[in-house]
């Protein structure tokens, strides 16, 4: 046999050698994490690169969100294992209603079986994970408003653990209706304007209640927030992975949690 001219990855115990070195790396990495302590509460992932995913393994573009979808659930426990209670998720931008309406169909249908499968997954009850859309919900068609309203009913009693999918959301928008509210208020005389602070917008955001986010991560190597949670985002730390989010591993984010135990957060000191 000329091995000379048969590929690595063909030769006899390779892939299993690769596989049981990459198992052993998640093992000392997820160890070393742990040990550490210094672990978020509040982690964000901007969910992008599906449809790259999708080229790179050359399936359709539909498959490659399906995966995207699948993969939400496993970052999910990741988050758990850690003992990390919030998670919040960049789903679906109001950017994206932009995209073909092909492609904004399949997603909405998407979103409506995956709000529809959360509101009855034994999973979600037993670990008492609270359910919420942020975003323009009034942007969404009625079904899938209905299958959020059915997640969100299911588990709102639930504080052990919180999942914020972003749907049909924008930071700027997000401001403004903020801004909005307040000046209703004022308006209707329950404030006063010089009584307008930083406490008072964060409590008319569509995150009001949850604690900003320690981590953001995006995916796919682009490194942009992209109007995500811009005020939210003053002070959390940033890591970008090259990785498609179908294909973003317990690894990769390992390596996230790693990078941001390693981080002096300062908070403008």
């Amino acid at each position: 046999m000329d091995l000379q001219r048969i590929p690595v990855e063909r030769l006899p115990g390779i892939r299993e050698l690769r596989k049981l070195a990459r198992d052993y790396y998640e093992k000392r990495l997820l160890a070393k994490v742990k040990n550490n302590g210094n672990l978020p509460q509040h982690v964000a992932v901007i969910l992008d690169g599906n449809r790259r995913y999708a080229e790179e393994v050359g399936i359709p573009r539909k498959d490659g969100h399906i995966l995207g979808a699948e993969k939400l659930d496993e970052v999910l426990e990741w988050c758990q294992e850690l003992g990390i209670r919030h998670m919040t998720v960049y789903a679906f931008s109001k950017d994206n209603f932009n995209r073909s309406s092909q492609e904004v169909g399949e997603l909405m249908k998407l979103f409506k079986q995956k709000f529809m499968k959360v509101a009855k997954d034994d999973r979600i009850h037993r670990k008492k994970i609270r359910i919420r859309a942020i975003g323009d919900l009034k942007s969404l068609p009625e079904e899938v408003r209905s299958a959020i309203r059915e997640a969100e009913e299911s588990t709102k009693d639930y504080d052990d653990y919180s999942l914020n999918i972003a749907v049909g959301y924008g930071g700027r928008a997000e401001l403004a209706k903020a801004v909005q509210k307040i000046c209703e208020r004022v308006k209707d005389g329950d404030i006063e304007p010089r009584e307008v602070n930083e406490n008072i917008i964060g409590d008319h955001l569509y995150t009001a209640g949850l604690p900003d986010p320690d981590l953001i991560i995006r995916t796919s190597g682009e490194e942009r927030l992209s109007g995500f949670l811009l005020w939210q985002a003053a002070y959390s730390e940033l890591y970008f992975c090259e990785a498609n989010w179908p294909g973003f591993d317990k690894i990769n984010f390992l390596r996230a949690i790693s990078t941001y135990q390693s981080r002096e957060r300062r908070f403008g000191k």
